[in-house]
């Protein structure tokens, strides 16, 4: 999973990344609005979170116009700020979640896996797909109730894939939700592809209900066997 933090202070950013990326997830920073609205209108992410006095405009405007790009990312307002007209306004823009400063991570973690779940999968704690059930809390994977053994990159290109179903996803998309800022790097294409073979071979041998389809050209897609 992928979280964006938008925020000025260098400490706390570092620290909170760091802390995420113990968690497995992905994550990129930007310091300011106008390098947040800059990586939101190019990347998706599952969550962001979003301290209210930034550089260069409000975090509540970048609430505003995440919205108004209809993105589907979970929103978490994180604010030395503790006010209630901020909050109400940051909650009424369409935020997810606010968190006031200071706070302990693991408060923070539980609220960002409360919003991605409420947010991408309709509150369930498990992805289903046909006879696939994913755990994105407990990164674990069964078919039939049997576990799936996966990789780190193998699973989060398999969450990904269930959280897009039968949807052409392409190999950029694909190498920013697994590598995120790191796609420039010249192989991290072809290193997609061998993870999505790794990863269809799996599941063809667990006895999988769903495939991996390749779309000559334009990308993946994972589908349902009727």
């Amino acid at each position: 999973m992928k979280i964006l933090i938008v925020e000025d202070e260098t400490g706390l950013r570092e620290t909170i990344k760091q802390s995420l990326e113990k968690e497995r997830y992905i994550v990129e920073t930007a310091i300011d609005y106008n390098s947040g609205i800059d990586k939101l209108g190019a990347y998706d992410y599952d969550c962001v979170l979003i301290d209210i006095m930034l550089p260069g405009g409000s975090g509540l405007a970048l609430v505003k116009a995440v919205k108004e790009m209809q993105k589907k990312e979970a929103l978490i307002i994180i604010s030395a700020k503790n006010s209630v007209d901020d909050k109400v306004t940051g909650l009424n823009l369409g935020a997810d979640d606010y968190l006031a400063k200071p706070f302990h991570l693991a408060e923070l973690h539980a609220r960002i896996k409360s919003a991605i779940r409420r947010n991408s999968h309709n509150g369930d704690t498990y992805l289903n797909l046909a006879n696939i059930s994913l755990s994105p809390e407990m990164r674990n994977v069964t078919i039939n109730g049997a576990a799936l053994t996966l990789n780190r990159k193998e699973f989060d290109l398999l969450y990904y894939f269930m959280v897009n179903p039968s949807r052409l996803i392409n190999k950029t998309a694909l190498a920013e939700s697994v590598w995120g800022d790191f796609t420039d790097q010249a192989d991290s294409l072809d290193f997609v592809y061998s993870q999505i073979k790794n990863l269809r071979k799996k599941l063809k041998e667990a006895g999988a209900e769903a495939d991996i389809q390749a779309v000559y050209g334009m990308g993946y897609k994972i589908i349902a066997q009727s």
